[in-house]
């Protein structure tokens, strides 16, 4: 597609500079692989840390000398398992066919399904448009607005809401204290996902990255909307961390200090940039360089 063929150009022609050693690729978006492919023809001295990877993991795996994802087959448990914390009788799973396509996204949902199913609570498994469709953005939208009220009506307050979209989170978190519900827990776990565009909350420029501001901040709107208790978060933000992580590492990589995958050394790394020692760290199996971790929650 036009998509891939962009994302193929732009990773290579990072590499025509010899100065270059690391590249990070973060999300990992279909074309990663075939970039990485056609640069290691020429090179083998970059090294490769990909995020969020879109494509297969043993795809991927085979060529990123590093991946990293968040847990997702773990967050299959952890946020069912959090949303009963916070009150939930039903769990509502929204997604569409081209994410439901996505190996670990697949599995995530059977997971959550079957986690439901242990702790009593009923799941419910709905179609939202893709954004990438006719309607666009604007569309998958206005259809969250609609559509969560109407699952309040049918199955009361205590109902919890995920979605596996980025771009359907803000209007999913509006409806959600607007209706009363429940919300353990974004795509992309972060305190600035979705949040500030939901509460209205503004960041000045000298609190830019602070996180600590941004839960209080949070938690302010939350008390706020009488909503406190219903709503949680990661302590730190997953995708921010995985970047900022694999910053740390190639610095490390292009000075020597460390090969080209270190486990031990990028898990080191991950429980630094988050400051989170309870930070949980997987590798798939079958995979040992596609490292997944799961951080810590904060209830609003």
């Amino acid at each position: 597609s036009q998509e891939q063929e962009t994302t193929i150009a732009q990773i290579t022609s990072l590499a025509s500079d010899p100065e270059v050693k690391a590249i990070i690729i973060c999300q990992a978006v279909p074309g990663t692989s075939a970039a990485i492919d056609k640069i290691k023809e020429e090179r083998d001295d970059i090294l490769f840390i990909a995020g969020v990877p879109h494509e297969d993991p043993a795809t991927i795996s085979a060529r990123a000398d590093i991946v990293l994802e968040t847990d997702n087959l773990t967050r299959g448990r952890t946020i069912v398992e959090l949303a009963k914390e916070l009150g939930a009788e039903t769990f509502i799973h929204y997604s569409f066919p081209r994410h439901m396509s996505m190996e670990l996204l697949a599995q995530r949902r059977d997971i959550m399904k079957q986690t439901c199913e242990e702790l009593g609570i009923e799941f419910v498994e709905l179609d939202a448009p893709d954004p990438t469709g006719d309607a666009g953005i604007p569309g998958a939208q206005q259809f969250m607005i609609e559509d969560v009220p109407r699952q309040v009506e049918k199955y009361g307050t205590n109902t919890a809401f995920f979605n596996t979209n980025c771009g359907m989170q803000e209007p999913l978190i509006k409806s959600v204290l607007e209706t009363g519900a429940i919300y353990p827990e974004q795509c992309c776990p972060s305190p600035y996902h979705a949040y500030p565009g939901a509460l209205g909350i503004e960041i000045p420029e000298d609190k830019a990255g602070d996180v600590s501001y941004m839960l209080e901040q949070i938690h302010a709107k939350i008390e706020e909307a009488g909503a406190s208790g219903r709503f949680a978060t990661w302590k730190v933000s997953a995708n921010m961390a995985m970047i900022d992580a694999a910053v740390q590492y190639a610095i490390d990589y292009g000075n020597g200090q460390v090969d080209k995958f270190d486990k031990d050394h990028m898990i080191k790394i991950l429980k630094e940039v988050t400051g989170d020692d309870e930070l949980i760290v997987n590798e798939l199996e079958t995979n040992p360089n596609f490292l997944m971790f799961v951080a810590t929650s904060e209830i609003f």
